[in-house]
């Protein structure tokens, strides 16, 4: 073994290849270094002495990003005429979501925290397949919040009790409610019963 060589960390082969970042990890390849990393990122720190890339350096993994996920909702706002179509942030799972949105970001579109309703049941009482989950603020009136122009709008003025502030409409992926799926403008009619059927 040369003066110069270490052993690979992972499989103890002579090498004199390092990690670019601490200079104190060696391996024998880069491949050697990614099965590594999850036990050495936990000691792995920038060295003063760092002198940037050279044959002898490994690049350090970069970092894994979380999954980034969102679902497409349906948001009434209060002073707007028609409901819109906008993408709703999703916090990263813990697990893989498989695409699906676990716990939906709203601080967007509510100064506190929003309640909520689920809806089972569409036009006619007919079960939906994937039901609606409306979320409101319950102190929007007391707040002075305008009348939801789009809620109005929707349900040509007949509902029998007036919403206030911005309601936020979200469709569950299924019976089951494990998360989100994508929302849409044939979402609208459960919804709009629904007003009509507010008391």
């Amino acid at each position: 073994m040369d003066s110069l060589d270490r052993p690979c960390l992972v499989c103890g082969r002579p090498t004199t290849r390092w990690c670019a970042r601490c200079q104190n990890a060696w391996y024998c390849s880069p491949e050697h270094m990614r099965s590594d990393w999850s036990r050495h990122r936990a000691e792995c720190r920038q060295s003063p002495n760092a002198l940037g890339y050279g044959s002898n350096v490994i690049a350090t993994p970069q970092p894994v990003e979380p999954e980034q996920i969102q679902v497409s909702g349906i948001l009434f706002v209060a002073n707007e005429d028609r409901p819109r179509i906008v993408n709703v942030r999703c916090r990263p799972p813990h697990r893989p979501s498989h695409g699906l949105c676990p716990i939906p970001q709203l601080q967007a579109y509510f100064d506190a925290p929003p309640e909520s309703v689920v809806l089972t049941q569409g036009l006619n009482g007919e079960l939906l397949r994937f039901p609606l989950h409306v979320f409101y603020s319950p102190i929007a009136l007391n707040m002075g919040s305008p009348i939801n122009r789009a809620i109005h709008h929707i349900t040509s003025g007949a509902a029998p009790k007036p919403w206030y502030g911005t309601v936020v409409a979200l469709k569950f992926n299924g019976s089951r409610r494990q998360g989100y799926a994508e929302a849409g403008a044939n979402d609208l009619p459960a919804l709009s019963a629904y007003f009509l059927s507010f008391q």
